[in-house]
């Protein structure tokens, strides 16, 4: 075999240099410089969009009607692919804060609702939607007491509005509270940095308001005085009363807002922690734990073949004498002229290989990145952009090594290989995506990925990785096939009868069981955080996790094949694709279970959303875990046969 049969070898030998660091949380991005302020000075509130866990339907902020800018002035963001594609649109809106100056109540607008827009607050609000802002590029976070550990915990985002005895109550008040660091700035004026932004949610009606003015502190009911002079509010204490919608009834809505500065000796580096902290490090160790322990019984039995029944096998057929009697004990060795044979459909495979390659390199390099705090949540989009466009780039590197194995099968038309390979997973992803996408663009959700945007994903597709791949393709067919330790028989030696437990279903219900059961847990947070809108952050245990999902896929792929080999069956290259890869089947019905149980989807079209993008998730995870199980097989094998003595 080449060096370059096992080019993943090396990635996965460096990983072995930063386990140390793997359990840390990572920090915060390299060279992004602090926002400074001056008294004063204002402090932009940007709204993102409106999610519910009930749905999975993002919305823009201003698809209801809250309240707009002086002169319906509203400024969009330029976003990033990421920020597109997870249905971001962020918008400036017309609260005004400014630093270190607080603001009792504050009268934002007065919208009078038709019986549509009443209802069009009725429906997100009974599908629980909740609303995400930022300021100064940070989240705006709900407080709350756990009743079980009594900690604060934080949720990113408030509630439009609860039900409550059958009744819808709109969150119209929020008291904004803004938590700064005071520094000492070069002319010794003081300089602050945002490290906090707490929103509180309340529902007054308009009876529970009066208006306040500098000359009247003591105030007038506020439906007595017209909506364009209503600028400061107070509570009512002798009336409070929350503000109910009805359906198919108008409603007049008064929003307002309290300003709170609080001093905070929480560093700007240190703001997002409250965030990235809501995660139990516990079951996290638990699950490492867990996957460490499957490790090593799979390392015993593997090693237990090794060092047991290999030496043993290839110290007897290396001797000269009883040559005869030592073959037939066991039956690896016969199918030595066989075992090397070109596998059926060996384009369909190599473009499986292909993409299981670009898959792994896009996943090994963003872990790595986001382990080291290169991908910050703080960097919205960062972690899908870099996905995708690693993807695009590693077309080289898959197309390559696909390209020396389809010259190793002695296929002819890598033209043909190559096209398939380039559109392999790719095709399956766009055609997945684009019928989902015409159920949301139905919807009207800000999820939907506009026009512009799909015809940038696809200039991508065929402009840098098709190219790519065609160019490793061409690099790789025109080097040497991967040198084999024995020669190929002319004549197909005939399979005996196998064992039922190495029957193509039942061996990979066994293989599939085991790299599953190392990363399940993980795979709850990670499920967890793209459903539920939380944030995942703790790549250091996911780089655990992964490097432990390659040993084990690799480790089951190679004990299954030996069992195969030993049966005499030589049909090996899909086998050991195909039992890594069965990891996946257990993933589907974990994804099924957890459906079912953790979410409440009832809808047909956010149930559709979520089956369609877990499909295109499984479908990765099972090229990327065939693709490992398959080298990793191919290495041994190759290893093995050549120890042994040939006739």
């Amino acid at each position: 075999m080449g060096d370059n049969v096992f080019g993943m070898k090396s990635l996965i030998i460096c990983s072995l240099f930063t386990l140390q660091i793997c359990l840390s949380n990572g920090f915060y991005i390299p060279g992004v410089a602090p926002a400074e302020f001056h008294g004063g000075e204002e402090l932009i509130v940007k709204a993102v969009k409106m999610t519910s866990v009930k749905t999975q339907l993002p919305y823009e902020y201003y698809s209801l009607p809250f309240c707009r800018p002086a002169d319906e002035k509203m400024h969009y963001k330029k976003l990033n692919l990421g920020e597109v594609l997870r249905g971001d649109r962020i918008v400036n809106t017309p609260y005004m804060l400014r630093i270190r100056e607080s603001v009792d109540c504050k009268v934002l607008c007065t919208v009078d609702l038709t019986s549509e827009q009443t209802d069009m607050f009725i429906e997100k609000i009974d599908e629980d939607y909740t609303v995400h802002m930022i300021a100064d590029n940070l989240p705006a976070a709900s407080v709350f007491k756990n009743l079980k550990t009594n900690e604060l915990q934080y949720e990113d985002g408030y509630k439009l509005g609860f039900i409550s005895n059958d009744k819808y109550i709109l969150n119209n008040h929020l008291t904004i509270v803004i938590k700064y660091h005071d520094l000492k700035g070069a002319d010794a004026e003081p300089v602050y940095r945002v490290v906090g932004f707490e929103v509180e949610t309340k529902s007054y009606s308009m009876d529970s308001m009066m208006s306040v003015t500098p000359n009247n502190d003591q105030g007038v009911p506020m439906a007595d005085v017209k909506s364009e002079d209503r600028k400061h509010c107070k509570l009512n204490s002798e009336q409070t009363s929350v503000l109910q919608l009805q359906k198919g009834t108008k409603t007049s809505v008064m929003f307002t807002y309290t300003v709170v500065w609080q001093a905070s000796d929480v560093a700007w580096a240190s703001r997002w922690d409250i965030y990235l902290q809501m995660s139990d490090v516990q079951i996290h160790w638990f699950a490492i734990c867990n996957s460490v322990a499957i490790v090593l019984f799979l390392s015993g039995i593997l090693a237990l073949i090794i060092i047991r029944t290999l030496r043993r096998d290839i110290a007897k057929y290396n001797q000269d004498e009883e040559m005869d009697d030592s073959i037939e004990e066991t039956g690896w060795k016969l199918v030595h002229g066989d075992v090397f044979r070109p596998p059926r459909y060996p384009t369909l495979l190599v473009a499986c290989l292909g993409s299981g390659i670009q898959i792994f390199c896009m996943v090994f390099i963003v872990i790595v990145f986001a382990m080291f705090g290169m991908l910050s949540p703080a960097s919205r989009g960062s972690l899908m952009t870099a996905a995708i466009v690693l993807f695009m780039f590693m077309g080289v590197t898959g197309g390559y090594h696909a390209a020396r194995l389809f010259r190793t099968f002695k296929g002819n038309s890598w033209k043909k290989a190559a096209s398939i390979t380039a559109v392999f997973f790719p095709s399956v992803v766009f055609c997945i995506g684009f019928f989902l996408n015409c159920f949301i663009w139905g919807e009207h959700s800000s999820g939907a990925v506009p026009f512009t945007t799909m015809l940038a994903l696809l200039c991508m597709w065929f402009g840098i990785s098709f190219p790519l791949i065609f160019g490793g393709f061409y690099f790789g067919f025109r080097k040497q096939p991967y040198e084999h330790p024995v020669r190929t028989n002319q004549i197909p030696r005939q399979i005996p009868e196998q064992v039922w437990y190495m029957n193509p279903v039942v061996a990979s219900l066994i293989a599939g069981i085991l790299p599953f059961g190392a990363v399940f847990v993980e795979l709850f947070f990670i499920l967890t955080a793209i459903w539920e809108n939380q944030f995942y952050y703790l790549f250091g245990f996911l780089f655990l996790v992964f490097v432990i999902l390659i040993i084990a896929c690799s480790e089951v792929a190679i004990v299954m094949t030996y069992f195969q080999l030993c049966g005499e069956d030589y049909h090996w290259w899909w086998r050991s694709f195909l039992l890594s890869g069965s990891a996946s089947y257990y993933v589907v019905a974990y994804s099924v279970l957890y459906y079912y149980t953790k979410l409440d989807i009832t809808e047909f079209v956010p149930t559709l959303l979520y089956f369609g993008y877990s499909l295109v998730m499984v479908f990765g995870f099972w090229l990327l875990t065939g693709t490992i199980g398959f080298y990793a097989t191919y290495l041994f094998i190759c290893r093995i046969y050549a120890a042994v003595k040939q006739d």
